[in-house]
């Protein structure tokens, strides 16, 4: 798939068909834009699971947060990607080792990495990079 552009029928399909969001890099400080995206999302009915190992066993927005995608005891729609580049292709091998498959591996505003999403697709998921939710939404959705 060509990664630079992305129809809005595909972007909105994958916000309505979703509702179980893992995100990873979530920040418990109201000023990282994790932070206010995982806020952001669950104010429009998600369920949103934040994820980052320094925090785990805290709490998000009222959320359990955990250390890695395996420690989710429930199935995930999407993978909400708040971390570096460098780290897509870890979050992606995470998120295949999952059962079952997450649908969605989204990777926020400049977090590209092309082979790790060719890794994806491979799999059957489908994968969005260098976009956000928290933009797409109210363009698209609302």
């Amino acid at each position: 798939m060509n990664h630079d552009s992305y129809t809005d029928d595909f972007l909105a399909g994958i916000l309505h068909s979703v509702k179980t969001i893992a995100l990873t890099g979530a920040s418990p400080n109201p000023a990282r834009p994790s932070n206010g995206v995982m806020g952001y999302l669950l104010s429009r009915g998600y369920e949103v699971i934040p994820v980052n190992p320094g925090q785990a066993g805290k709490q998000i927005h009222g959320r359990t947060v955990y250390a890695r995608l395996a420690d989710i005891p429930v199935p995930i729609d999407m993978v909400d990607v708040f971390r570096a580049a460098e780290y897509l292709g870890g979050v992606v091998e995470e998120a295949l080792a999952l059962r079952p498959l997450p649908k969605v591996i989204w990777a926020q505003l400049g977090v590209r990495d092309e082979a790790a999403a060719a890794k994806a697709e491979a799999a059957g998921i489908k994968v969005v990079m260098n976009r956000c939710p928290a933009i797409e939404y109210p363009r698209l959705i609302a």
